[in-house]
């Protein structure tokens, strides 16, 4: 542990499992301390107890203002403030081709994805604006830079954070706070797994993104991104605000179309687009 969040208190919804979980674990052995927001009250409980006192558990639901705002001032009454806002919560939610794409599913999947995010910073600016620092991290995705990467609501939530992130970085500047995103591609998580058929199957999931990776072989895994939070958190990246950093093995740049498996990467990709990625 090299305390690189020492005495610092995040707060991170979507926390029971996946990506921030992994984030959650990563911040607690650098030294901070943290509150957990899911849905999923008995998995969020467990985690919470396993991670021990420096983390807490609370009910969030992102598409209900009033439970972000509460995992805000929970993290406040906790632990005395909120330094660190970390906006992952997210689904794959409708898929299938635009012109059977049902509008419910569609608002359903642009209320988690994107008002969820919107609220994460409004209420973390709220909190953080008087302290006049903070960090905010969103959760965009490849699908929120490049076509063809998910499905539509899935990827027009993820420009829309892509968006929300650059235009809060500029207002928020003045006060002392940092807003960035992290664009992951398709990573070993169980609902990555689950597009294959077995949510359980994360070896298989990485043997087979390993196969199709542009970089060298390697699949990413949620420590890829727990890492570029961590990054992110703390203050070794004080002088960045408005990025968002991709943790896609170059899957943004093109680097897939050189790569020695691209005829084995492009029907990843094009599979992608129908059903979606979960990042």
């Amino acid at each position: 542990m090299s305390n690189r969040l020492e005495g610092k208190v995040a707060a991170i919804t979507g926390a029971a499992s996946g990506f921030g979980a992994a984030a959650a674990a990563r911040f607690i052995r650098e030294g901070g301390r943290v509150v957990l927001g899911d849905i999923q009250v008995d998995a969020g409980e467990a985690m919470a107890a396993q991670l021990g006192d420096a983390a807490r558990f609370c009910l969030c639901d992102v598409t209900q203002e009033d439970q972000v705002a509460n995992l805000v001032d929970t993290a406040v009454e906790a632990f005395g403030k909120i330094d660190i806002m970390y906006n992952n919560a997210g689904i794959v939610g409708a898929a299938g081709p635009i012109h059977t794409t049902p509008a419910e599913e569609w608002k359903f999947t642009i209320d988690i994805l994107l008002n969820g995010v919107f609220y994460g910073i409004k209420h973390a600016a709220r909190a953080m604006i008087p302290q006049k620092s903070g960090s905010i991290i969103n959760m965009a995705s490849t699908a929120g830079i490049m076509g063809g990467l998910g499905p539509h609501a899935y990827a027009a939530s993820k420009h829309g954070v892509i968006g929300i992130t650059k235009n809060t970085a500029a207002e928020l500047a003045h006060h002392g706070i940092r807003v960035n995103a992290i664009a992951p591609s398709g990573m070993a998580t169980a609902m990555v797994a689950g597009l294959s058929g077995d949510p359980t199957d994360i070896d298989g999931t990485v043997a087979r993104l390993a196969a199709a990776s542009p970089l060298k072989g390697r699949a990413g895994v949620a420590d890829d991104v727990a890492n570029a939070a961590l990054w992110l958190a703390s203050d070794e990246s004080g002088y960045t605000t408005g990025h968002t950093l991709t943790t896609d093995a170059g899957t943004t740049i093109g680097a897939s179309t050189s790569a020695p498996n691209f005829e084995e990467y492009t029907p990843l990709i094009r599979e992608a687009g129908k059903r979606g990625l979960e990042t």
